[in-house]
């Protein structure tokens, strides 16, 4: 969405190829919006929460990965200074910076991340340290032990939440160890045991 008198600033100082170009992203724009589903109001789950707290990373060009490769790449296609209007085109591997694995992606016929209800994605949170193993031991993992702990320190799990592993990893992003790798090309991180 544009704030009054946007388009009318754009269309006095814009040259004909730029708002050819501009007219022809917004077409794209308004037809892949069109195809998104709609959740009508009604199927909207109530929420109410207390806090928000931001876990993610800013993403960067040469941001760690498990590979080793350069799996985000910024290209700036139309700049303000030029333009009057900033563009770019990103790349990225679904699995770079902080992101949420879906089903699909340990099966094969899993749930992809569109088909997650967002009403899934919204819940409370148990927030579980085992940094201090993490430091010790990349290869610890997150029990029913650890569960246990927690629940005997803050009661039960909260229905339907999600239990967020506080590994420490984070302190790592810039740093070699972060992705875990040994000489072998084996990944050596923390993690969820499976009985988990």
């Amino acid at each position: 969405m544009c704030p009054p008198g946007c388009l009318h600033s754009i269309c006095e100082n814009a040259t004909r190829r730029g708002l050819l170009k501009a007219g022809f992203t917004l077409g794209l724009g308004a037809a892949a919006a069109a195809t998104l589903p709609t959740v009508p109001p009604a199927q909207a789950a109530a929420t109410s929460f207390t806090d928000t707290v931001d876990l993610s990373h800013a993403l960067y060009e040469g941001f760690p990965t498990f590979s080793g490769e350069k799996w985000f790449t910024v290209e700036h296609l139309v700049t303000f200074a030029k333009d009057k209007v900033n563009l770019n085109r990103w790349t990225i591997v679904e699995h770079s910076g902080t992101h949420m694995d879906a089903p699909i992606h340990f099966s094969a016929d899993g749930l992809t991340a569109d088909m997650i209800p967002i009403s899934d994605l919204i819940v409370p949170v148990a927030v579980i340290n085992i940094a201090a193993r993490a430091a010790e031991n990349a290869d610890t993992s997150l029990t029913p032990d650890d569960i246990k702990a927690w629940e005997s320190k803050n009661g039960p799990l909260p229905q339907g939440c999600c239990v967020v592993m506080n590994s420490g990893w984070h302190r790592l992003v810039g740093d070699p160890k972060f992705t875990g790798n040994d000489n072998k090309k084996r990944n050596h991180t923390p993690g969820f045991h499976v009985e988990t």
